[in-house]
């Protein structure tokens, strides 16, 4: 692979600590949510950060299919859902479901281009195989 560039961040205390990146941009007490046994839902936690970051990843994707097919659409949106849970080993995974919605083009349109954003994102490809991901497309 080519590196094109690197982001670097340090946590410190696990679930119940500290996330910040080298530049200081991102600066973010994380907490276990409510659900996996924390206090409340006050603060950021790693699932939400991942989905976060999925789906700007696969928005931007999702555009650059959308350039480079020559297609008028709208301004799309993508929601990640990220979900947690235990594995039948003891460990724990993840499964993401990309809910996609781009105004101007129908929902058949749109399933093809999220189905083709998913092999140029780099956050499917580097989940690829490891969990499951759900592709929805929300366009009425």
């Amino acid at each position: 692979m080519k590196s094109l560039y690197s982001a670097v961040a340090t946590a410190k205390g696990g679930r119940n600590g500290h996330v910040q990146s080298d530049n200081r941009v991102l600066d973010l007490e994380v907490r276990a949510p409510k659900a996996l046994g924390g206090a409340n839902d006050n603060y950021t936690n790693p699932e939400q950060l991942f989905a976060a970051g999925y789906s700007a990843c696969f928005d931007s994707a999702l555009n650059l299919v959308i350039k480079n097919e020559k297609i008028k659409a709208g301004e799309t949106s993508v929601t990640a859902k990220v979900t947690i849970g235990q594995l039948d080993n003891g460990g724990y995974g993840l499964a993401v479901e990309l809910q996609a919605n781009i105004p101007g083009v129908t929902r058949e349109e749109a399933q093809s281009l999220i189905e083709k954003a998913h092999q140029v994102c780099p956050y499917s490809n580097a989940t690829r195989g490891n969990i499951e991901v759900k592709l929805i497309v929300t366009n009425s």
